[in-house]
C-alpha cells in the first residue's frame, strides 16, 4: 500500500473539514488571485461490494471546485463535497499556504484538526460496532 505524501493528507483533511474550521486555521484572507472561481458540478462515486470486491457505480455527488494563486506563485486547488463555495476558495487558499509552511504552524494546526477527524470516526465506529447482529442457523434433530 503506498503512503500517502504530506500534501494529499492535509488535502483529505481540507476535504472533510468544515468551512468554519478551514477559517479559523487560515486567518486572514492572503491576497491571491482567483485562477478558477468556485464551481458545482457532479462526480460518480464507485463502490465495492464488502469493501475489497468489485468496483461499481454507487451514484453521482455533488463536488465544488476551486483553484488560487498566490503573490509568489504557488497555485493551491480544492475539491469539496457539497455546494459550498466559500468552503472550496478557502481550503483552495491553505492548500497554497501549506505548500509553501509544510512544517509550520498551519501545518501543526492542520494535524491537530486531522486527530479531531480520526477520534470522530472512531467514535462512530464503535457505536455502529455496538449494534453489530451475528446471525447464525441452528440445525434441528436426524
Amino acid at each position: 500500500m503506498n503512503p500517502k505524501t504530506p500534501r494529499q493528507q492535509w488535502m483529505a483533511t481540507l476535504a472533510r473539514a468544515s468551512r468554519d474550521e478551514i477559517a479559523s486555521l487560515l486567518g486572514t484572507l492572503p491576497e491571491h488571485e482567483v485562477l478558477k472561481a468556485p464551481e458545482t458540478g457532479t462526480v460518480m462515486v464507485e463502490g465495492r461490494a464488502g469493501g475489497a470486491g468489485r468496483r461499481f457505480n454507487l451514484g453521482e455527488a455533488t463536488v465544488t471546485r476551486c483553484v488560487v494563486r498566490l503573490p509568489n506563485g504557488r497555485m493551491g486547488f480544492s475539491y469539496a463535497l457539497g455546494r459550498d463555495h466559500r468552503k472550496a476558495r478557502l481550503a483552495a487558499l491553505l492548500d497554497a499556504r501549506l505548500q509553501d509552511e509544510a512544517g509550520g504552524q498551519l501545518a501543526q494546526g492542520v494535524a491537530t484538526l486531522a486527530a479531531r477527524q480520526a477520534t470522530a470516526r472512531d467514535l462512530a465506529s464503535r457505536k455502529a460496532a455496538a449494534t453489530k447482529v451475528d446471525f447464525f442457523t441452528m440445525v434441528r434433530g436426524e
